[in-house]
């Protein structure tokens, strides 16, 4: 159940943080694609966005959901599993496929909405595997004290 609840408010903050950073980055001053300038002038646009990046709200708020994201997949994968946890936090696709749609007004192919089926199917497949397949050291140590 640990392992479920983390999971799921990690794909929810990976997908909120997604969106903001998306909205965040597209307020910004778009850079020019002029033919001209060389590597230079592009290294200066490039520090220009970051700048302007590193003043969006939007982009800081993406940005901290990603790291509470980060965080909490680091600490599931402490229990369970990488075959288990890194398909289950796939679902986060299908969520951002709705985010765009909903929240980005993004344009969705059917196509789209097909793969995010699949996955999702995929997701249930894995999700009725088990967390652990093999017993990490210390398990046993843990199980002792209560912990799951």
């Amino acid at each position: 159940m640990k392992t479920a609840t983390v999971l799921i408010i990690a794909i929810v903050a990976q997908a909120a943080g997604d969106v903001f950073l998306t909205k965040g980055m597209k307020t910004l001053i778009s850079l020019e694609r002029g033919g001209g300038g060389g590597q230079s002038e592009a290294l200066s646009q490039v520090l220009d966005l970051a700048l302007q990046a590193m003043q969006s709200p939007m982009v800081w708020v993406g940005t901290l959901l990603l790291i509470v994201f980060f965080a909490l997949f680091s600490a599931a994968l402490s229990w369970a599993d990488l075959s288990f946890v890194l398909p289950a936090t796939a679902f986060g696709y299908v969520l951002n496929v709705a985010a765009g749609y909903y929240f980005l007004d993004e344009v969705v192919s059917p196509r789209r909405w097909a793969g995010a089926v699949i996955i999702t199917l995929g997701v249930l497949f894995v999700s009725r595997s088990g967390h652990r397949t093999v017993e990490a050291p210390g398990d046993e140590l843990l199980a002792a004290r209560g912990v799951e």
